[in-house]
C-alpha cells in the first residue's frame, strides 16, 4: 500500500511512518494547521513589543512621571500588559516585561523600571 503526503499528495518514499515527502511539505501543513493561533499571537506580541518601546523611551533613567496624552499619543495601548504588580499600601503597578506604569492622579502615569 502505497502512502501519500499529506499536504501535496505525492507518493511518499522511505521510512513507513513518514507523513510528508519534503521538509517544505511538512513546514506548510503546520503552518497552515497553526495559521489561526500564529497570527493571534503574533499581534499580541506585536502590542506588546510597541508599549514596552514606549515606555523605553519615555523613561530613559528608570523612574519619571508622564502624561496619559503623551503615551496616546505614541500609540500606547494600556490594555496589554504583562503583569500587576500590588504593593502592601494597594497602590497597582502595571508591568511590560520589565517597563512598569502606575496610575496617578489627574491622568498622569509614573514609569519605572524593575531591576
Amino acid at each position: 500500500m502505497e502512502k501519500h503526503c499529506l499536504e501535496c499528495g505525492e507518493v511518499i518514499r522511505g521510512r513507513t511512518d513518514k507523513k510528508f515527502c519534503s521538509d517544505y511539505c511538512r513546514n506548510a501543513y503546520h503552518n497552515k494547521a497553526n495559521k489561526d493561533t500564529s497570527n493571534l499571537i503574533r499581534n499580541v506580541n506585536n502590542l506588546l513589543r510597541r508599549n514596552h518601546r514606549i515606555l523605553e523611551e519615555l523613561n530613559p533613567d528608570g523612574k519619571t512621571s508622564v502624561s496619559r496624552s503623551k503615551l496616546l499619543t505614541k500609540g500606547f495601548n494600556f490594555e496589554y500588559f504583562t503583569s500587576i504588580y500590588t504593593t502592601k499600601a494597594g497602590a497597582q503597578y502595571f508591568f511590560i516585561y520589565d517597563q512598569g506604569y502606575l496610575p496617578l492622579e489627574n491622568d498622569f502615569y509614573a514609569l519605572v523600571r524593575r531591576k
